[in-house]
């Protein structure tokens, strides 16, 4: 069975049986592209969702902002073993022991402070610095080095030290140093100010993460993004992500040294089963083989996009919903099967 064909299935399957609003996934292998779709972008209307929608890509925003500080590294401005503190000083506690690696790799120790949701509810709209006093109003997990927790805070910080080291907002490096280069024109980071989706997209519907699949639906296409910022705010399509992870893996963002950093996992902890954690980039092991790339969830929105190490097969797939009708009541499972899909197990007596 082609490939193409199995994902298809999944996306059809995802709405008949896991109830989500909609489904896309575009492939891209060795030049070829793909585009497949179930159910809709907008339930009011019962409009399909297509190729050139955009939407919110959660934590896959991580992979775009390591990219940018590992190409300042690799050009010089900074070092991976530089201190928070040397950047940032005096922002947070311990930070001459924390290195920008130990943010990229989410080895800090720092507390997210996106779970500390009554502090991120008191107000609308918050600065990437009143984020960091969030999360500083917390004891660190433990030890710079000494453990693994996935913190967005991490990409917060690592954000503010890009716009440090450049002198530029840091929108401005990602389409300067990754957007434009690539003409990924469906990809950027909105302004505070924009709480909506530019351009053609999709409605995103949210049940606040509740694991009660009756509570109720809520719209949440216009977001107040500013709590998530460098850690999760980036809006995209799946033809930019296929394209942006083509390039990262192939190696045509990154000089070899740093391609090899971005790489470099550490064990992760309660996190994705069999997934180790790279610089902003995670790896997956599937029965097909590992796979390279990043998912990102955030309201009324859940991404994943994974592809071969040599770049050349790269799955980008989106739900415009942040449940489904499975055991955990999140869309992770119909995601990892439809990254499995597009990477199956060998066939009995395949000789590759």
């Amino acid at each position: 069975m082609h490939t193409t064909t199995a994902l298809q299935q999944v996306l059809d399957r995802a709405v008949s049986e896991g109830g989500v609003p909609g489904i896309l996934a575009e492939t891209r292998r060795h030049g070829g592209v793909w585009f497949g779709t179930a159910g809709v972008a907008d339930t009011s209307t019962g409009g399909k969702r297509l190729p050139e929608h955009r939407f919110r890509i959660g934590s896959t925003t991580k992979t775009f902002v390591a990219t940018v500080l590992l190409q300042l590294a690799a050009e010089g401005l900074l070092g991976l073993d530089d201190t928070v503190e040397r950047w940032l000083p005096g922002l947070v506690r311990n930070g001459s022991a924390i290195t920008l690696r130990q943010l990229l790799n989410h080895t800090s120790g720092v507390f997210s402070h996106t779970d500390d949701q009554p502090a991120l509810s008191a107000k609308e709209g918050y600065t990437p610095t009143e984020l960091v006093a969030v999360s500083m109003a917390h004891a660190p997990l433990y030890s710079p080095g000494a453990g693994w927790n996935y913190s967005n805070t991490n990409y917060v910080l690592a954000g503010l030290v890009i716009e440090q080291a450049t002198g530029h907002t840091l929108a401005e490096q990602l389409t300067s140093r990754i957007t434009a280069p690539l003409a990924l024109t469906g990809t950027y980071q909105p302004s505070p100010a924009d709480h909506t989706i530019r351009g053609p997209h999709s409605r995103h519907y949210t049940k606040l993460f509740q694991p009660d699949l009756s509570a109720p639906t809520h719209d949440a296409t216009e977001l107040d993004h500013t709590p998530f910022w460098a850690s999760g705010d980036m809006i995209s399509t799946a033809a930019d992500l296929t394209r942006f992870f083509h390039a990262l893996l192939t190696g045509d963002l990154l000089p070899p040294a740093w391609q090899r950093e971005l790489l470099t996992t550490v064990p992760t902890e309660n996190w994705i089963p069999h997934a180790a954690y790279g610089l902003g980039i995670s790896s997956i092991q599937l029965p097909g083989g590992t796979v390279w790339g990043m998912g990102g969830a955030i309201f009324g929105s859940w991404s994943y996009t994974y592809g071969s190490r040599d770049g050349t097969h790269v799955v980008a797939v989106n739900i415009n919903g942040d449940w489904a009708n499975t055991a955990d009541t999140s869309p992770l499972s119909i995601l990892t099967e439809a990254i499995s899909a597009e990477f199956p197990a060998p066939s009995p007596g395949s000789t590759g």
